[in-house]
């Protein structure tokens, strides 16, 4: 018999930056919370996403010609790892870790998307659930939480809230630090949906192969694959050593799946259909 996963109603604050880096407002959100148990006292949260429509990639002059054309794209509920899958979260699932910086509650890095796929495979095994990396869609979708502003935090970073290189200013904002690593996965505030880290800290794998464009893609939430076998695969969200400007919302790397560095990092998603 599979044990259901355990529920609660959360509440959470988020903020909004202006273009200065200033939050100009703060909101009180409320989400569904679901918790698998890994044992030895260890969670996974997953907070329950509402469908919808969103305009995915960047328009006009904005970003990088891989974001385009914008489109939009249709998406079913879902249930999204609220932070990045951690050390302590990955030893017990994987046995060892092998990340450059060491904290349980940091997230695991140096894991290829091989890595990372099969650590959603034991992950399902165990648990009798269908886990996976989301789709580059799905991503998308979940860090804009129904934003249209290049970072959901609204028109800049700044690294109060976001671990990035702060050396760099993306907008109006003032200088930050740099940390020269990750930091813990709930140190910074959540997004509207109440998730974590979703610029910054570690670029996140995704499901999808790489494209050098959106021509062709599906107007719905499923994975694009390759028509061949592909060796480059999507991450987003920019990471602790990078510029503010390739942490946007819309924003996307080109990496080798066998690649397994100290910037790479991902989160699951659960599959309920």
């Amino acid at each position: 018999m599979i044990a259901p996963l355990l529920t609660s109603d959360i509440e959470f604050t988020t903020v909004t930056l202006n273009e200065r880096g200033e939050i100009q407002d703060r909101h009180v959100h409320r989400a569904r919370q679901f918790v698998e148990p890994l044992g030895h006292g260890l969670d996974l949260e997953l907070i329950a996403l509402p469908g919808g429509l969103f305009r995915m990639g960047t328009l006009g002059r904005q970003g990088y010609d891989d974001e385009r054309p914008l489109h939009q794209v249709n998406v079913a509920p879902f249930l999204m790892g609220k932070c990045l899958i951690t050390q302590a979260q990955w030893r017990s699932i994987m046995g060892t870790s092998h990340s450059r910086f060491t904290g349980d509650r940091l997230p695991v890095e140096r894991v290829s998307w091989h890595d990372a796929m099969r650590f959603c495979e034991r992950l399902s095994k165990r648990a009798k659930r269908t886990y996976r990396l989301p789709g580059e869609a799905q991503w998308e979708y979940a860090c804009r939480a129904g934003t249209v502003t290049p970072f959901h935090f609204g028109e800049t970073l700044t690294t109060e809230v976001a671990n990035y290189n702060g050396e760099f200013i993306y907008r109006g904002e003032p200088k930050g630090v740099y940390r020269h690593t990750t930091t813990e996965v709930d140190q910074f505030p959540p997004n509207a949906f109440g998730l974590h880290d979703l610029h910054g800290n570690l670029w996140e794998w995704c499901a999808d192969a790489w494209h050098d464009s959106y021509d062709g893609t599906p107007i719905d939430d499923r994975v694009w694959h390759a028509d061949a076998k592909e060796t480059y695969r999507v991450a987003r969200g920019g990471c602790w050593h990078d510029i503010p400007n390739v942490c946007r919302s819309a924003a996307r790397l080109k990496v080798d799946a066998h690649d397994a560095e100290e910037i790479l990092g991902f989160r699951v998603m659960l599959v309920t259909s």
